[in-house]
């Protein structure tokens, strides 16, 4: 019903930037365009849960998780049905397997996308 195909993930060194995109499709944009639904990046870490990182809801609303700190950036594209997640200052501790979500009648997600922040 949907898909989400996260990407640009990869390796940076600390004090890097890494952009991640999440693609949406699928048929529920059929009956709602995209920007019906609210939209979330969440990541986890080796041996922990998931844990939130963003959202900015259908109104607009944004919301970080307090270790943001004003690093990291969350935005949409409705016309191309894609969120984004700039991430800036990276740091060892940010190394975690990124996930979109949206949000609608049920929460649908992606498969991930691996972030390590190493020298």
């Amino acid at each position: 019903q949907v898909q989400l195909v996260e990407s640009g993930g990869g390796l940076v060194q600390p004090g890097g930037s890494l952009r991640l995109s999440c693609t949406a499709s699928g048929s529920i944009f059929r009956d709602d365009p995209f920007d019906f639904y609210g939209v979330a990046w969440y990541r986890q870490a080796p041996e922990k849960q998931r844990e939130f990182v963003a959202t900015l809801t259908r109104g607009g609303y944004l919301m970080y998780a307090d270790f943001v700190k004003g690093r990291f950036t969350i935005s949409r594209d409705n016309e191309e049905k894609v969120v984004y997640l700039q991430m800036n200052s990276l740091q060892p501790e940010d190394t975690a397997v990124y996930y979109c979500t949206v949000r609608g009648s049920a929460d649908y997600w992606g498969q991930g996308t691996q972030v390590t922040v190493s020298s």
